[in-house]
């Protein structure tokens, strides 16, 4: 059992890719990362001995710190925090905890360069409806949280691209777009390496609603219209995003915890 200053693994694993989601931070020595690259979901890597200059960055948050075993690095770093004023806790058992578990882990060498305040920058084409939705909320929520998006004309998105230091994604000839039959999403999912039953569930009724396939899931066609009406209700992209993230939030956890669910007017008050 954790003490009242770690979380376990199982306890973490269902806060990820949540609202509720804490902000992991990842003290591995280089050695271990060299070792291992991946990391934990949407985790920020720090260096512990430099925790009094960037602690302030967390103020307000909740964190949970990871080294690679949940010893010194991360309680030491854990505890520095607390001091603070910032509520911390270790991840026991650390990093090779959480890999040996068999946790949701990510593959960041494929993340596009960093901008001067550590986010990545993206860019694709103005007036988003699924995939260029969809694809902003797995970031945020498993990748980096601060990444940016900016949406632009279609025909200008490479010219941005260069100028800013964004990747272009879901547009033609970019890496980060679809592949065939599968979306730009899907891509995502690949190259990070998120492999997750409830994520393949989700990408599932994207494909769908995305490339009007709604014979792949049934919710694809309420997915697309649900798009379509928060598309209209919002000139501004970016506001239209951040009203989007709750629908996507609401369709992964239905992915991850609630297909075997049904619901029904109770049987005695049917209209007979």
């Amino acid at each position: 059992m954790p003490s009242n200053t770690e979380i376990s693994v199982t306890q973490l694993a269902r806060l990820v890719g949540t609202p509720a989601a804490p902000t992991i931070v990842d003290v591995r020595l280089d050695d271990d990362v060299a070792g291992d690259p991946r990391s934990l979901p949407a985790a920020d890597h720090r260096d512990p001995r430099t925790v009094a200059a960037w602690a302030p960055l967390y103020a307000g948050r909740r964190v949970v710190v990871a080294c690679q075993k949940g010893g010194k690095l991360a309680q030491g770093t854990a505890a520095r925090l607390r001091a603070e004023g910032i509520r911390a806790e270790t991840l026991e058992g650390g990093f090779v905890a959480w890999r040996d578990a068999g946790a949701l882990l990510v593959d960041r060498s494929a993340l596009p360069p960093r901008d001067a305040e550590g986010r990545s920058v993206w860019v694709t084409r103005a007036r988003p409806k699924i995939d260029r939705i969809a694809c902003p909320w797995l970031i945020r929520r498993f990748v980096d949280p601060r990444a940016l998006f900016l949406y632009v004309d279609a025909a200008e998105v490479p010219a941005v691209a260069e100028v800013f230091g964004a990747a272009p994604f879901d547009i033609d000839g970019a890496f980060w777009s679809h592949r065939g039959e599968r979306c730009t999403f899907d891509t995502m999912l690949d190259e990070f390496g998120l492999a997750s039953e409830a994520l393949a569930r989700l990408a599932t009724i994207i494909r769908g609603a995305d490339t009007d396939r709604h014979d792949l899931a049934p919710q694809a066609a309420g997915l697309l219209a649900a798009s379509l009406g928060l598309s209209r209700m919002y000139r501004d992209d970016l506001e239209q995003l951040d009203a989007s993230m709750v629908l996507y939030d609401a369709l992964y956890r239905w992915c991850r915890d609630a297909v075997e669910e049904t619901h029904d007017w109770p049987a005695d008050r049917r209209v007979k």
